[in-house]
């Protein structure tokens, strides 16, 4: 009604001096174009008045820096006009500061669609109470702090091909918790690229060869073994996957777990009276077998022969490493196809038992398994999978539904995504994952998550050509796009890279 008012006094004028033909000002013009876009938006549009106020604090060192940078701010404003306030700077301190209060009397009518860019929640964020930084949040540039335990379970997978910075995401992770917490680490490292993060962690790294001078004991017991529950029958059970894994499926039968478990029972028996001294080796049960009547029972030790007093009897000897250490790293890079199924059966033995201690002590602990793929059963032409890899697969999907109420998290990295999901159980592992980090993807594995995890094409754009250390970030129902620029000129970044030269 103003600007038709001064429209109508302009042309009454102009009229009065016999000037018929002239035209508006051009601002005139211009106010009554926005005019009657704001009228259709409210009578057309189904927009809303709204009384709105953006108050900006810009702090500097000086007097003459906050003059300059003050210039600065109104010519980069593009439409917007911002006004200093003079001797009002406490109010507009506290309308900025999160009190819910409003302390400059300046208001302007806004629409409901031009208020609603001012919104300070329209992009999703994950910011947990006492959780670790991930990296900056690609849409709104806050911080992501997540907190995995918290979620429903917090195991999760690290995935992207390589060089995309799947590595140092889970290095950053490992070394913020080490930093922040008392929290216990495990890592299995299969290429041997931790050992230098977890040194000067002050971890302690076992390494996992026929000829490597570290021993684990695969007959070591404790009364918290299986949460103390017949601890000498749970190591029964182990000893019998053990001889599988060594004898094959079809190598043991109701008859040889008898014997087995007859053995097992002898050499613990004076052990666990007291559970002092030295624990029982493989050896020892090697010996005990070999005492047996039955025939079956020898053919059993000659079955172990090679892993109790032959050249693979790393695991016969009594332990000489200090498992108590709070960041453990168990280096498997030489361990060879004939230790292999073995050596997984008892790296992962180890890994439950001190999850389980731990929990009677209420300390979290998290596993870190890289190239999480050599775990899995893959199947082969005619649809049968690799036995030797049926175990360690079943074990890890035991743990991936297990760990939450042992205050556990467990941690797949991988970049061979479509090899993972060849495998049933690792699917379904992926599936009931409540945190995943996705970093640059492969054409076909970008297809398979995204029906994997339902997933839009938009958000699959984030991991289509990503640069290195971007992706996205799923916890629990959130998917948010991320970016983490680590610092290259730190200490920590020396530590953590996988690039020829930078480390």
């Amino acid at each position: 009604m103003s600007v038709e008012s001064d429209a109508t006094r302009i042309q009454q004028r102009q009229m009065s001096k016999n000037l018929y033909l002239a035209k508006l000002p051009y601002q005139v013009e211009q106010m009554q174009k926005v005019g009657k876009e704001y009228m259709d938006d409210l009578t057309e549009r189904d927009q809303r008045i709204m009384f709105g106020l953006v108050t900006l604090t810009h702090l500097a060192d000086s007097v003459e820096q906050l003059d300059q940078d003050t210039e600065s701010l109104k010519s980069r404003t593009g439409n917007c006009e911002f006004a200093t306030l003079k001797y009002q700077q406490e109010d507009g301190l506290n309308t900025v500061l999160p009190y819910g209060l409003r302390r400059i009397e300046a208001t302007r009518t806004l629409t409901t669609e031009s208020t609603a860019v001012l919104m300070p929640f329209q992009s999703q964020e994950i910011q947990h109470t006492g959780g670790i930084y991930y990296g900056v949040n690609a849409v709104s540039h806050n911080l992501i702090i997540c907190n995995r335990e918290s979620l429903m379970n917090g195991n999760g997978f690290i995935l992207g091909v390589s060089g995309s910075g799947k590595s140092m995401a889970a290095k950053l992770e490992i070394a913020l918790r080490a930093l922040s917490g008392k929290d216990t680490i495990i890592i299995v490292d299969p290429e041997r690229e931790y050992g230098p993060l977890v040194r000067a962690l002050g971890g302690e790294i076992i390494t996992i060869s026929a000829d490597s001078t570290s021993y684990i004991n695969a007959m070591d017991i404790s009364a918290e073994y299986g949460e103390g529950s017949n601890p000498v029958g749970l190591k029964s059970d182990f000893v019998m996957s053990l001889c599988q894994q060594i004898m094959g499926p079809d190598g043991i039968d109701a008859r040889a777990k008898s014997v087995i478990d007859r053995c097992t029972a002898n050499v613990y028996r004076e052990y666990i009276k007291s559970y002092q001294g030295d624990p029982p080796t493989l050896k020892d049960l090697h010996d005990d077998l070999m005492k047996q009547k039955e025939p079956l029972a020898h053919d059993i030790a000659l079955a172990l022969e090679m892993f109790t007093i032959g050249s693979l009897n790393v695991f016969s000897h009594q332990t000489n490493i200090d498992t108590n250490n709070r960041i453990i790293c168990f280096d498997i890079q030489d361990l060879g196809e004939n230790l292999k199924p073995i050596g997984l059966l008892v790296m992962l033995d180890a890994i439950l038992n001190r999850v389980i201690r731990n929990r009677a002590a209420g300390r979290y602990t998290h596993v870190y398994i890289d190239e999480i793929y050599l775990f899995f059963a893959k199947k082969s032409m005619n649809g049968n999978a690799n036995s030797n890899d049926d175990y360690s697969g079943e074990f890890l999907y035991k743990c991936w539904k297990r760990f939450r109420k042992y205050y556990a998290t467990l941690t797949g990295i991988t970049q061979n995504v479509e090899e993972c999901l060849l495998s049933d159980t690792a699917r379904m592992m992926l599936a009931n994952s409540e945190f995943l980090m996705m970093f640059n993807q492969a054409p076909t594995d970008r297809e398979d998550l995204s029906k994997l995890l339902g997933t839009s094409e938009a958000q699959m754009d984030y991991v289509s050509n990503a640069p290195p250390g971007q992706g996205l970030i799923k916890v629990g129902g959130s998917i948010v796009p991320f970016v983490n620029d680590f610092p290259k000129d730190t200490s920590l970044y020396k530590l953590m890279t996988t690039k020829p030269g930078e480390g």
